[in-house]
């Protein structure tokens, strides 16, 4: 026992151990003598009780589990064993819990094992320290802050004192220092400081010299040093047939061996005859291994080596960031409606400007008019040749149709769905509109009676060649026509309330695919098989050459705005043109599998269509800004398919509803959809 309370008072000495009074010291502390006046005396044990013993726990900076394996937690002053206090079951913790009030507040000391209740300060400064406060009470984080300067001007500055006089003239100390720098300079008396090196530059002297014997005789260290290692490429791993005993699918048979045999050594797929062997024992030495050595080193010694440096790009970031379709609504997305009733192919098809009814061209030699909200055919007018082309008339103060029908363009009537008379067809052509001065093989033919009369017919021009299309001015009075298989003059322009018409283009140098009105301006577009041409119709001359990339261009549409074009073309491209940006596409799109037959714009909504060959239309968002700084977004949306294909053909024409954003749509099927 002495032993060890010497070891503990060596380290209570180490560690610098406080050691608290002790009970004989406070009774030693003098007391007032009786003659003095004092407070009346209290009593210094009141608050004393056995449980509340200064017991101090002495072994210092030492972990507690080295205690676990003994009765005792450790020594106290005078180096006697603080025994471990005994702890009860469950059943006297439960108890103790509902038997004592402070059971909440009671911690267990570690280093006496003895428990502790916490005063009210200690558990406020516990509630501060968690809940992120200061652990002192009554502490202000953010006290008011006091402005020592204030906006206001005050009348007092804060410093006034004058500048000093010095602060105006050059100093003469300084002067003369510098005087004394410059002469030592000059004399050699100071040299300047050379700047320090690096510590590469001072490993180079160093190091003895080398030299190298194929190094360019102006390259630097500096750049020998930083010239980058282009490691030799790797040889390819054996496979299968190099194998002491290959699968029999790599062995040669006798004709395969003689076909190796007769093939130069640079045509061969393999450099050897695989043959098999029952065990690696048995394998003999390669006989052209000193050969294949000798072509490695030629290849590492004659064949220069680069790196390529490989993008490290992905997949995603190579394509544009378009918004989702689902934000880009309405667009038509769902099949509504199918017009059955023609025999053959339906060629052609075209809207009434309110959209109420629709016209359908075919080629069983009929035109038929539709209900476009029932479906119901209201009525049918027959031909004796296909329908090429219809086009409504956008003026719905004369309300008529034009049809191509062989050679002739027949202007029908569309009393069969109104019932009002249209006088503007009445009206008989004046007597010197053929005769005086026109020499245009074209011939007007007014319908009064007979069995045409009757289904609608009020007028007929007949061309020299086969009519393939016929567009209106907006207006309503002209509409242009387009012969494709004539060599001179394919294009004609009639007026229909004078009865008059007129060439634009005499001969020109490409076959012509269709023509276009501009919306807004007297500009005329024609389009040949591989450019569109922009005359300006008041001026009589070309404005304008589009290049369309094409081989051969099959449909053209302006937009609404008149600064934007979009073209179909036979080799499934598909070519956005800015007018005023430039005369090249500028976004050309081809995502169709098969020829584009037709493409159109919608009147009203931010979509545009290109109908396809291969059964399907495909339609986009093509928001044009008002702003030129922003180019026009395109986006397509949704594709459409219902249309069966026929003999390669699919569909052959569409147009959207003038108000909706609908869409009609022809095939080679035989019948018109309606997609909303």
């Amino acid at each position: 026992m002495a032993s060890i309370a010497r070891k503990r008072q060596r380290e209570i000495l180490e560690n610098k151990t406080e050691i608290p009074p002790t009970t004989e010291d406070v009774a030693n502390v003098a007391e007032p003598s009786k003659g003095e006046l004092s407070a009346p005396k209290k009593d210094e044990y009141e608050h004393d009780s056995s449980d509340e013993e200064d017991v101090k726990n002495t072994i210092g900076n030492v972990p507690l589990k080295w205690y676990d394996e003994y009765d005792h937690i450790g020594y106290d002053v005078q180096g006697e064993k603080i025994t471990k206090p005994q702890k009860g079951d469950e059943i006297d913790e439960f108890l103790q819990k509902n038997d004592n009030p402070n059971y909440w507040r009671t911690v267990i000391d570690p280093h006496t094992g003895k428990p502790v209740v916490l005063t009210d300060e200690d558990i406020t400064l516990v509630k501060n320290f968690v809940e992120g406060r200061f652990t002192e009470p009554g502490v202000d984080p953010f006290p008011p802050s006091i402005d020592f300067f204030t906006y206001e001007k005050m009348i007092h500055p804060v410093t006034n004192h004058p500048d000093q006089k010095r602060s105006f003239i050059p100093s003469r100390l300084e002067m003369k220092k510098v005087g004394q720098f410059v002469d030592a300079l000059k004399s050699g008396r100071m040299k300047m400081s050379e700047p320090e090196k690096d510590s590469d530059e001072e490993l180079d002297e160093k190091l003895p010299a080398f030299y190298q014997l194929w190094s360019n005789e102006g390259e630097s260290s500096a750049t020998r040093r930083y010239r980058q290692f282009i490691p030799a490429p790797k040889n390819h791993l054996p496979g299968h047939a190099e194998s002491y005993n290959p699968p029999p699918e790599y062995l040669f048979d006798e004709q395969e061996k003689q076909e190796w045999k007769a093939k130069e050594p640079s045509e061969r797929r393999l450099p050897f005859i695989p043959k098999s062997h029952s065990s690696l024992r048995e394998v003999c030495g390669y006989p052209r291994f000193v050969n294949d050595v000798f072509r490695r080193c030629l290849d590492l010694y004659l064949l220069p080596r680069q790196v390529k440096m490989r993008p490290n790009i992905r997949a995603e970031d190579l394509l544009p960031k378009l918004p989702q379709p689902r934000d880009l609504q309405p667009f038509p997305t769902t099949q509504a409606m199918v017009y059955e009733g023609h025999t053959g192919p339906v060629l052609c098809i075209s809207v009434e400007p309110s959209g109420h009814r629709l016209v359908s061209g075919s080629a069983d030699n009929s035109l038929r008019f539709w209900d476009v909200a029932s479906g119901r055919c209201l009525g049918i007018v027959k031909f004796s040749h296909a329908v090429k082309d219809v086009a409504w008339n956008p003026n719905a103060a004369v309300s008529c149709i034009a049809a191509a029908v062989n050679n002739e363009v027949v202007v029908v009537e569309t009393n069969l769905v109104y019932e009002t008379e249209n006088g503007m067809l009445h009206l008989e052509a004046e007597e010197d509109s053929e005769s005086s001065g026109n020499s245009l093989p074209v011939t007007w033919t007014l319908v009064k009676s007979g069995s045409e009369y009757e289904n609608g017919i009020r007028l007929k021009i007949t061309h020299p060649k086969v009519v393939h299309t016929v567009v209106w001015h907006k207006k309503g009075d002209y509409f242009a026509v387009v012969m494709k298989e004539a060599e001179s003059m394919p294009v004609f322009i009639h007026q229909l309330s004078k009865r008059k018409s007129q060439n634009p283009l005499k001969k020109p140098k490409d076959p012509v695919q269709t023509v276009m009105f501009h919306p807004t301006k007297p500009y005329f577009f024609v389009a040949t098989q591989r450019y569109v041409k922009q005359y300006d119709l008041m001026k009589q001359e070309l404005m304008k050459k589009l290049l369309t990339n094409c081989q051969w261009v099959s449909s053209v549409d302006i937009h609404p705005g008149g600064e934007n074009l979009i073209l179909g073309s036979y080799d499934k491209r598909f070519c956005w043109f800015d007018l005023a940006l430039s005369a090249k596409p500028y976004k050309m799109l081809k995502h169709h599998q098969k020829a584009i037959r037709q493409v159109c714009y919608h009147k009203t909504y931010p979509l545009f269509a290109s109908a396809s060959d291969d059964g399907t239309v495909i339609i986009c968002h093509g928001m044009v800004y008002n702003d030129f700084a922003l180019n026009p977004l395109i986006v397509p949306v949704k594709i459409l398919r219902g249309h069966k294909v026929c003999d390669g053909i699919g569909v052959l024409d569409c147009e959207f509803h003038p108000k909706q954003p609908w869409i009609f749509s022809s095939g080679a099927d035989c019948t018109v959809r309606l997609f909303y």
